[in-house]
């Protein structure tokens, strides 16, 4: 019984001494939006306010808005030449190029089967990652042919985040994070323990709990704390190395220090 218990005590200590992220300073800019959607490396803003969708480059500003479809309820800028934005209201989503001109058009309400999409993501080639809640799928879905690629089981808990790059999704329940590939395997699951959203940055993930973020490495199912000095986080990205954090006044640009 003793060697059962130090064997239990070691693998707590194991898991729950794993050294924090540092994240040091670069710089604050106060920057006036209603949401941020993404940074890139050459450090191009995309960005929402008063339900306008802006993309800020150093010399200038863009703008993209569709009073007909109302509230935008959120964009994926992950490919700059295939921006989605997804307006739940109706159901629909528009794909803009690098200039924010509309290229396509998705209404899911037309199509047979229908659709009945809250939550959206980008995709390889012409794809779209969306969360059917009629069926409590995720489907992989090519908005050119109209046909869907691959869809997953069903989950079982209500969805709270969805995120993708041209390989893998991740879908964060109440219960669980799933990462799926591209044919929609389910490659990973881990318990949800606390947290409410998640970006993605070269097939790592940062999650978040309350006010404290977390890294979870490609391969790791154990995340770490990033140590950010209490900042307040309303909204993270991370490019590269670089996490972005925003308090709705203030974006601080911060280096990650991962060992």
């Amino acid at each position: 019984m003793r060697f059962t218990f130090h064997i239990l005590f070691l693998l707590s200590v194991s898991i729950f001494a794993q050294e924090p992220i540092e994240a040091n300073l670069i710089k604050k800019t106060v920057f006036k939006a209603d949401k941020i959607i993404a940074i890139d490396n050459f450090e191009t803003i995309y960005f929402v306010n008063n339900n306008v969708f802006n993309k800020k480059t150093l010399d200038k500003t863009i703008t993209y808005n569709n009073l007909q479809l109302g509230n935008l309820t959120s964009a994926n800028a992950f490919n700059p030449l295939k921006i989605n934005l997804f307006y739940k209201d109706f159901n629909t989503v528009i794909i803009l190029d690098n200039r924010l001109a509309e290229i396509f058009k998705i209404d899911f309400n037309t199509l047979n089967p229908y659709k009945n999409a809250s939550h959206i993501s980008t995709g390889h080639d012409n794809t779209l990652w969306v969360f059917n809640q009629d069926l409590q799928k995720l489907e992989l879905f090519d908005y050119k042919t109209q046909t869907t690629r691959a869809q997953t089981a069903p989950v079982q808990s209500a969805v709270l985040d969805l995120k993708s790059n041209y390989n893998y999704c991740w879908l964060l329940t109440e219960k669980f994070l799933y990462r799926y590939n591209y044919f929609g395997s389910l490659v990973k699951k881990i318990k949800n323990e606390g947290y409410t959203s998640l970006v993605e940055s070269n097939e790592n993930i940062i999650l978040k709990k309350e006010n404290t973020l977390f890294y979870l490495k490609e391969n790791s199912d154990e995340p770490r704390l990033i140590e950010t000095s209490n900042l307040l986080i309303n909204q993270f990205f991370v490019t590269n190395q670089t996490l972005y954090i925003y308090n709705n006044e203030i974006l601080q640009q911060l280096q990650l220090k991962i060992k």
